[in-house]
């Protein structure tokens, strides 16, 4: 799809300087791009590649001054319209399922909105609910009475269990578990570990993506929670009863235990872990690796094992690295004073 670059500057809201009715086909990096397409300069810094760049035209951002010797689109955000720009520029780059494929297993008590794709072998079981437009890629398992909304897209081979409510524009990536029964047991007097019932739900609230090979616990009563427009990036474990709030970024390979409660705008490293009934405040930062056993209030940055506030973090750090230093003069000293007391 082409589009002219006067009409690319103008979905952009940006600033166009230069031919605006070259014609753009594609996006790519400003080192590989070439005329009929468009290349991003996301910083000041990278200033001299736009004259360099084979790129038909440039988007960079506003803080950049000057004339080029080719068009330029000058935006608040490059890297937020890079986002907007593939939408637009580009809208058939994955080819989704159309229509409802004649090898999907649908029951007929189930109910499909407007504009429903379900790929091959998608099971969908009584009393599930689909909203429009939402996409359901091959080999995917939807269980009774779940109710997905509007615009989502469930890539192959995730399984969303029964009873789960899923809205809006959620992107569930290929491999994803929600719903598996949360890990409680009761130990009896012989030592056997003996399985408590999970009756609760899962909330997965507007604008959510979840990433590949993610594991989401329904609740043991009530409900599990991921708010609105949290991204959980692959291979993450969100345990029974934990609730997210809302726009939380959580990295691969961490872990969150049952019946933790996540603020708002929470931001997790990679393979953070928190322990159970844990209560983190909104705007907490936690670094990779940080273990956390206990709660801690808003607007705190944490690192290390057992977490610790960042500034305590590197002192602590700073000192193990000096106690091979350390270990060598108390060696020494004990010398000494044997030598004293030999005299």
């Amino acid at each position: 799809m082409e589009k002219r670059l006067k009409d690319i500057a103008e979905f952009l809201n940006g600033e166009l300087a230069g031919n605006g009715d070259i014609l753009i086909r594609g996006v790519n990096g400003v080192n590989e791009a070439d005329e009929g397409e468009i290349a991003f300069v996301l910083n000041p810094q990278a200033e001299g590649l736009i004259d360099s760049t084979g790129a038909g035209a440039v988007v960079m951002p506003k803080s950049i001054t000057g004339t080029f010797n080719k068009p330029t689109i000058k935006v608040d955000n490059p890297s937020i319209a890079f986002s907007r720009m593939i939408e637009f520029l580009m809208p058939d780059r994955i080819p989704h399922p159309k229509g409802l494929h004649k090898l999907a297993v649908i029951s007929g008590k189930a109910k499909l909105g407007i504009g429903v794709a379900l790929g091959a072998y998608t099971v969908i079981e009584d009393g599930v609910s689909i909203g429009d437009n939402t996409i359901i890629y091959p080999f995917c398992y939807i269980g009774k009475a779940t109710k997905i909304g509007n615009d989502c897209i469930i890539y192959p081979n995730v399984v969303i269990r029964e009873d789960i409510l899923i809205g809006d524009r959620v992107i569930v990536h290929s491999g994803t578990v929600i719903g598996s029964d949360g890990f409680g047991y009761d130990v009896q007097k012989d030592g056997t570990p003996v399985k408590i019932p999970q009756i609760g739900t899962i909330v997965i609230e507007n604008d959510v993506e979840i990433g590949a090979c993610v594991t989401v616990d329904r609740a043991r009563f009530a409900k599990t929670v991921i708010g609105r427009c949290s991204k959980i990036d692959n291979l993450v474990q969100i345990a029974h009863n934990v609730i997210i709030g809302p726009n939380c970024l959580i990295a691969g390979q961490s872990g969150i235990a049952g019946s933790s409660e996540i603020g708002r705008n929470v931001v997790f490293g990679g393979q953070v872990g928190v322990s159970d009934h844990v209560k983190i405040g909104d705007f907490v930062v936690a670094g990779a690796g940080t273990k956390i056993h206990k709660s801690y209030p808003a607007k705190m940055t944490l690192f290390g094992y057992p977490a610790k506030p960042v500034v305590k973090a590197r002192e602590t750090i700073a000192c193990v690295g000096l106690l091979p230093k350390l270990f060598k003069r108390v060696r020494a000293l004990e010398v000494k004073i044997k030598e004293l007391e030999n005299k």
